[in-house]
């Protein structure tokens, strides 16, 4: 198996090493370095109508990069966004549910489809619209987030609000929904003008145990200096 190992404290590098015969897959430009006993090819994984779907779904580029090893070799691999990675171990029974832009490498055991969002999410987006990505399968996956990354459990006992362009990835057990954050009075319109004048947006409120992977930057709202 692919061993995979994020290298740097600020805007790591993902550094997987292959033995011969292994592959990995990542979104199409992430690559930064190989050996040259490895291969990199395009690929519409799933055939055209996922990858097409897959690309309505999020950011991620109607291909993907296929990487093989011809030999035991190393390489390194970046995120578009400056930002932390996050390693997490998806099997038969341990699902994830990946946000806009998330994904960022996973081993050839692990599939990336798309499939239909709650209508919640569908409406209101940042965490893919009506069709989001979701990783099964048996193998590492590694996605990024736009600056720092936490991973919190979650458990049946409590609710958990997270902002929505805040969340990266998370269990696909665990309920969710897309929503305002609650004002605690008001009805809908005192929830509505709270959201505006807080400055929240859109949550999602996380019910049952499992994980949910955040990350401390909001993209929507990161504006680059001019240059000078």
């Amino acid at each position: 198996m692919p061993i995979f190992t994020v290298t740097g404290e600020i805007d790591p590098f993902l550094h997987i090493h292959l033995r011969k015969g292994e592959k990995v897959f990542c979104e199409s430009g992430a690559m930064v370095m190989l050996e040259a006993v490895l291969r990199v090819k395009g690929q519409l994984r799933g055939g055209i109508g996922r990858a097409l779907l897959r690309r309505l779904a999020s950011d991620e580029s109607l291909f993907q990069q296929e990487i093989e090893a011809i030999d035991d070799g190393d390489c390194l691999l970046a995120p578009t966004l400056p930002g932390s990675i996050e390693l997490l171990q998806v099997t038969p029974t341990s699902a994830y549910v990946l946000s806009d832009g998330s994904f960022l490498a996973a081993d050839i055991g692990v599939e990336v489809r798309p499939q239909l969002n709650t209508l919640g999410g569908g409406l209101f987006g940042g965490t893919g619209g009506f069709i989001i990505m979701k990783a099964r399968g048996n193998g590492q996956l590694a996605v990024s987030g736009f600056g720092a990354i936490f991973t919190l459990d979650i458990s049946p006992e409590r609710e958990t609000v997270i902002d929505n362009h805040h969340v990266v990835a998370w269990s696909s057990d665990l309920h969710y929904e897309v929503g305002m954050p609650n004002s605690g009075s008001g009805g809908f319109f005192g929830t509505l003008v709270n959201s505006v004048t807080s400055g929240e947006g859109l949550i999602i409120r996380f019910r049952g145990r499992g994980k949910v992977v955040v990350c401390s930057r909001n993209r929507s709202v990161f504006r680059p200096q001019p240059s000078v």
